[in-house]
């Protein structure tokens, strides 16, 4: 029971039918120009993943310890992973978005597909995931899909969102790619709007892509140096993998 709980405070942190990631067609995550890591360069020059880390991701994902004291994390389970991914791309499955190139494309889940871990801070009311998943293409390739949709409008049950994705320097990791965002989701009308953001970190290592994502309501700062902290740690386990 208490995980079943734990699942649902989880889920309830990033899910809303206001969130939103501007997610064009093709693989989660981009790099900026300049800033692959020393990685293996497991790539073709068509933007294919050719080197493959034969671990599970299971075996690479962070535990609930090694997220700050404040926040309660969870591995969720694979029939959980498909909705919280769903929240964190923000547009759900069903919906139309305008441009309609900037619809997310199918994912695979399941075990070894995607794994996902939460950590939610109740009194802030904001979250952090980390998620692993298998990717055969490379982070450059998803730049340039999120350089052609810095403003995606989503349409689900009469209900509209602007989602807008603001390219940030990337960091500096041992990764073959890395790369930063902010989005920010705005939804209601005039009377009434809601605004969620979310600063999201992300590299990849061979075939293995990393994403951390911090996700609040309003306009409070995002907790950077855990999402950092958690992020870099979550990218020295892959690393440590290939090996």
């Amino acid at each position: 029971m208490a995980a079943s709980a734990a699942v649902t405070l989880a889920l309830a942190g990033c899910s809303s039918d206001v969130s939103g990631v501007a997610e064009p067609a093709g693989q989660a995550g981009a790099a900026l120009p300049g800033t692959s890591g020393p990685g293996t360069g497991g790539t073709t020059e068509d933007g294919a993943v050719t080197g493959t880390i034969e671990a599970p991701l299971a075996s690479m994902l962070l535990s609930p310890e090694d997220f700050p004291a404040r926040y309660e994390a969870l591995v969720l389970p694979d029939n959980a992973v498909e909705q919280a991914t769903a929240d964190l791309d923000g547009i759900p499955a069903g919906a139309s978005v305008d441009p309609a190139g900037c619809k997310p494309p199918p994912q695979t889940f399941g075990p070894d597909a995607a794994a996902l871990i939460v950590g939610t801070d109740n009194a802030a009311r904001t979250t952090i995931s980390v998620e692993l998943a298998r990717v055969d293409r490379t982070l450059d390739v998803r730049e340039s899909e999120l350089a052609e949709c810095p403003e995606v409008t989503t349409t689900r049950n009469g209900a509209t969102a602007t989602v807008t994705t603001t390219m940030l320097p990337a960091p500096p990791l041992n990764a073959d790619d890395t790369m930063a965002l902010r989005q920010t989701v705005t939804s209601g009308n005039a009377d009434q709007t809601v605004t969620q953001s979310m600063l999201r970190l992300v590299a990849q290592v061979d075939d293995v892509r990393i994403s951390a994502t911090h996700m609040s309501f309003g306009d409070e700062a995002p907790d950077s140096a855990a999402l950092d902290q958690l992020f870099t740690e979550a990218v020295q386990k892959v690393t440590a993998a290939q090996k």
